[in-house]
Parts: C-alpha cells; structure tokens; sequence
C-alpha cells in the first residue's frame, strides 16, 4: 500500500492515510506492462487508448488534470509522443524506453516489436514502480515480472518459428512508413517503408510513386501492409500503380490494438504479415501466450 509522508504542525513527518498510489502510462505498450505489474495495487491512467497514434497526441484538461495527480509518469521515450515532451506532473516523469534500449542509434521509438526490448520495458517499469510502495510490494511486483519475463521470452521464440515458414525472398515487410525496424533487424526480414523511403517530404510526385512502384515490383512481396482500415487514400494509390494487393488487415505499428493486450497485438501482426506473405501461422500457441498472460495477478 502507498503510504505519504506528510509534515504535522511540528515538523515532523508522518504517515498519511493509506491511499493508492495514481501512474500515468502514457503512450506504446506501457500501459499494459504497468497494469500487468501493479494489479490492483495503483490506478493507472492510460492517456492513448488503443489504435490511437501516439505521435499526434494533443492533450485535452482531463489529461492535464491526471498528470498533475499523478505520482509517477512513464513514457516510452525517444519522441514517441512528442506533445508530452518536456511535460509537468505531479510526480517524476520517467521515459523508460530510453532506460531500458539505450542503444538505440536512429533513436526509433517503437521498440516493443522485439519481445527482448519489451522485457526490457518490464524490467525498467518495475524498477520505478517499486519506489512509489517504499518496499511493500517488491515481492509481488517481482512475481508478476518474473512471469512477464517467461511469457515475452517464449514469444520472441514463437515469432521467430512463424516468421522461417516464409520463403525467404518473401520475407519483406512493405508498410507506407517506417515503424517495424526492430522486428525486422531481430528476424531477418527486409523492412520497406515506401513514404519514407522513396517521397520527398512526404510529397507523392509522379516520380516518387514510379520509384515506389518499381522498388514494391522488385521487393518480392505479395502485399502491401496499410496501418489502417480503411487504407488512406495514399496507399491505395500505391497499391493500383504497382499492382500489389492491400492487406486485407492492417498491422498495428504504433501500440496496441483496439481491445488486445500487448501479447495480443504481437501475435495477430506476426501472423498477418506471415500469413499473408505465403507462410503458416500457429494461432493455437498464440493463444496459450494470451492466456498466460492474463493469468498473471
């Protein structure tokens, strides 16, 4: 239990009544790893619900309000949420990404698309967690680490057993913008973010959607990946000048999935992109990660 220290009229502290401490998780995955961690033993405030792009965050009072309660505010770092930079709150604002991946050279914010960077995530949450309880809850939030740890492991594993039943030349991930490096850089798959790569500015040109057009040709892929449904108008151009089919579902680059945890969303991106791309997926397996997952208490 979160115990204050409050100064009396004297001068000296004692304790407040018991209360439960409040953290905000702002932005990535962080919300689910916090909840996970902490149980019932803190209210968590989630700023981005699931789906939402964290990079065009504008902060309403509500949220201003929470972070002004809140005794401890975790980010995930490296420009993610770019209307929380240099943010004021109520307690230390933590950026845990930055803690957790220190090497990170082009300083890519979506980290969580390799479990080891997740666990990485846990680690470094549970380290900040612990000092908002003054050593009450160690154990437990050990406890629940440990079989965080367990579970991101064995999904790593899975996806890397997913991913080889692709054929090799069909092992590329092409998406409008950059955002599934550190998946790609894990398994060996070739990352292709077309806007990025191929439009100056952002900018479609005539000749920026020939090079797109030409580069998707020659990738090998058998699909398009958009981030959304329905597709942006953009894409769907994309997809008419190279004669590559859109997925049929979206991959969920910038966080969680609407409605899925963590584990959730991993599992069902792997397997969209393997599936797609002329592999077999084991669902089953995934499921028994889910199902792991929410035991945790």
């Amino acid at each position: 239990m979160f115990v204050p220290l409050l100064p009396s009229a004297s001068g000296v502290l004692i304790a407040a009544a018991a209360s439960v401490p409040t953290v905000v998780a702002a932005d990535g995955v962080l919300c689910d790893i916090t909840k996970t961690l902490v149980a019932d033993q803190a209210k968590v405030v989630c700023l981005i619900p699931a789906g939402a792009d964290p990079h065009t965050l504008a902060l309403r009072p509500a949220d201003r309000t929470n972070l002004s309660k809140a005794n401890l505010v975790l980010l995930n770092g490296y420009n993610l949420t770019p209307a929380l930079n240099g943010v004021k709150a109520g307690g230390p604002v933590v950026s845990i990404g930055e803690i957790a991946v220190p090497k990170n050279p082009v300083k890519d914010p979506h980290l969580w698309h390799d479990a080891s960077n997740t666990a990485a995530m846990v680690n470094t949450t549970a380290s900040r967690l612990k000092l908002l309880f003054q050593g009450q809850q160690d154990s437990a939030i050990n406890r629940r680490r440990a079989a965080m740890d367990s579970v991101l492991k064995a999904l790593g594993t899975w996806t890397g057993a997913q991913i080889r039943t692709v054929p090799e030349a069909q092992r590329v991930l092409v998406t409008g913008h950059r955002g599934f490096s550190f998946l790609a850089k894990r398994y060996g798959i070739r990352e292709l973010p077309v806007i990025d790569e191929y439009a100056t500015g952002g900018r479609m040109r005539p000749s920026s959607l020939r090079a797109i057009s030409k580069a998707i040709k020659a990738s090998g892929t058998k699909v398009i990946f958009p981030d959304a449904l329905p597709p942006a108008k953009t894409m769907r151009r994309i997809s008419r000048s190279s004669g590559v089919p859109l997925a049929k579902q979206p991959l969920f680059g910038e966080g969680q999935a609407p409605g899925k945890s963590l584990i959730q969303t991993a599992t069902g991106n792997v397997c969209n992109f393997v599936v797609s791309q002329g592999g077999t997926c084991d669902q089953k397996a995934a499921d028994q990660l889910q199902k792991r997952w929410a035991a945790i208490n």
